[in-house]
């Protein structure tokens, strides 16, 4: 039995295979699988020069481009573990992670070096390394078990932690992801990936590169330019979280958006609203997945034909479908004390329970690793249900329940039935600091109040109706789009006086006062 994985014959014969062939397109242009090999032999040189053993962690920060592909490859290729920072981390979210982690290197470019440096690391500057020929190079095997990547979470419920996957479970990982693809990609495809590298868009990366495709990766979205490349036919797939497919829906204004063979959506909740939208714009070819720093995507799969039979109808799902388990995935459902959903079928729901061979081994927070035990699921922190049919919906986060008036309430169970009703206005549900409701269920809106949302609050079960409303700028959101609904409540209460008592009252703060 094989116990080493050779990622040097991997690369090598990507890069013999589609030599001349695009491999990433950038703002600085296009690099070819013989170009990106050769740099990511050169970052893996500079590695193991720099004396990181195999399995010790290496950070990379770098913005998305045929340099974060090079950078994360070529550690990779070292044997050491890829710690994957954001580059769209504060610097003191980034001094976490390197202190949480134990860094001491990180493969950077020119102009976040002097960051880095400022937080006492040693940087080595990707203008620096010089490409080499791969097949000269002598990289050795690296053991299964060692420590591959350092993946960081997107830190909504608190600091950042370091989620641990060896060698082994990054190449497992790969090899399901293309699997559960519902297009087999070719020479012929570009994939467009404008979500943090670090995140989900590095394994949707890796496995089209290992397919001979094309992958676009972009740092950020401009709705206009993203546009362009759908309308003149210059990418065939696309990963779009909702907040980024609602920014194209508006820009696109009601206009056909023809050619894309798939869309790939996940990271924060799809409404039925912004599926028909989509669906609109681009037919069916939505696919939904599921995902966690914890285990490599997919966790599950709705594919195009399931997502638009689950969202394809009028009005607001009473939860957020999400798919069946993907290959090598079991799930589980641990009941949650005080809490009861039966709006999808048979189950009831509960703590959202996940296992699989390609799973993390552990957790690196405060500077300590807290290993999972053997055979063990681990416990996502995600509310949901499996419905009769073997489908996992997702009702929220458990750090997220609200306890009013002596209830526990679920924030998405108040903004499923709002949202249709306030669309397109953006809302979310937080819950304020009360010594009398012990927290007050309020609204959050971008702009005015929309003239429907107090009808469609009267319609709810009145321990679940919003007692007050906020109206802000915007709903502020992480790197990977999901709703930070803790800073959300931070800035309603630095924004508006609460007048506390069994008829809460917000008052806007004057601009002086602030």
């Amino acid at each position: 039995m094989v116990r080493t994985i050779s990622w040097r014959s991997e690369f090598l014969s990507l890069s013999r295979r589609f030599g001349e062939r695009p491999a990433i397109v950038d703002r600085e242009g296009t690099t070819t699988y013989a170009e990106l090999f050769a740099r990511v032999a050169g970052v893996g040189r500079s590695v193991r020069e720099a004396g990181v053993p195999h399995g010790h962690p290496i950070a990379t920060l770098v913005p998305n481009g045929s340099h974060a592909v090079a950078a994360s490859l070529g550690v990779t290729l070292s044997g050491a573990a890829e710690a994957r920072l954001n580059p769209t981390l504060s610097a003191d979210d980034l001094r976490h992670c390197i202190t949480t982690a134990g860094i001491r290197i990180v493969i950077t470019n020119a102009s976040l070096a002097p960051l880095v440096r400022s937080l006492g690391a040693r940087v080595i500057e990707l203008a620096s390394i010089q490409a080499v020929d791969l097949a000269a190079c002598d990289f050795p095997d690296v053991a299964e078990a060692d420590w591959g990547v350092l993946n960081f979470t997107s830190g909504t419920t608190g600091k950042p932690k370091g989620i641990v996957h060896t060698h082994a479970g990054r190449w497992m990982a790969n090899m399901l992801l293309r699997a559960a693809l519902p297009v087999a990609p070719s020479g012929s495809d570009n994939l467009l990936l404008v979500t943090p590298y670090s995140h989900g868009a590095g394994a949707m990366t890796h496995a089209y590169l290992d397919s001979g495709a094309c992958v676009t990766l972009l740092p950020g979205v401009v709705a206009a330019e993203v546009l362009s490349l759908i309308e003149t036919r210059k990418i065939t797939q696309m990963f779009a979280p909702p907040t980024v497919l609602a920014k194209l829906l508006s820009e696109a204004d009601g206009r056909q958006l023809n050619g894309l063979k798939t869309v790939f959506t996940g990271t924060s909740p799809l409404s039925g609203q912004l599926y028909r939208r989509a669906k609109r714009a681009f037919g069916p070819i939505i696919r939904v997945t599921y995902g966690k720093s914890e285990i490599w995507n997919p966790i599950t799969v709705l594919a195009p034909a399931e997502a638009d039979a689950w969202y394809g109808e009028a009005g607001e799902p009473e939860t957020v479908c999400v798919g069946w388990p993907a290959s090598g995935v079991e799930l589980s459902i641990s009941p949650l004390a005080g809490a009861d959903h039966s709006g999808a079928g048979s189950g009831n729901m509960g703590l959202v329970q996940i296992r699989a061979k390609h799973m993390a081994i552990g957790t690196l927070a405060d500077g300590r690793f807290t290993g999972e035990a053997d055979n063990s699921f681990h416990s996502t922190g995600d509310l949901g249900l499996i419905d009769d049919r073997g489908r996992l919906h997702l009702c929220g986060r458990v750090a997220d329940i609200m306890k009013t008036g002596g209830y526990r309430v679920n924030p998405e169970e108040v903004e499923a039935p709002l949202r249709e009703a306030v669309a397109p206005t953006e809302i979310t549900i937080v819950g304020l600091p009360s010594s009398y409701w012990g927290e007050i269920i309020t609204a959050v809106v971008v702009g005015p109040t929309p003239p429907g949302l107090a009808h469609a609050i009267a319609q709810l079960t009145s321990y679940k109706r919003p007692r007050l409303v906020a109206e802000l700028d915007e709903i502020p959101r992480n790197a990977i789009g999901k709703v930070e609904r803790r800073k959300a409540r931070d800035i309603v209460l630095e924004h508006y006086v609460l007048e506390d008592g069994p008829y809460p009252r917000l008052t806007r703060r004057s601009r002086q006062a602030k």
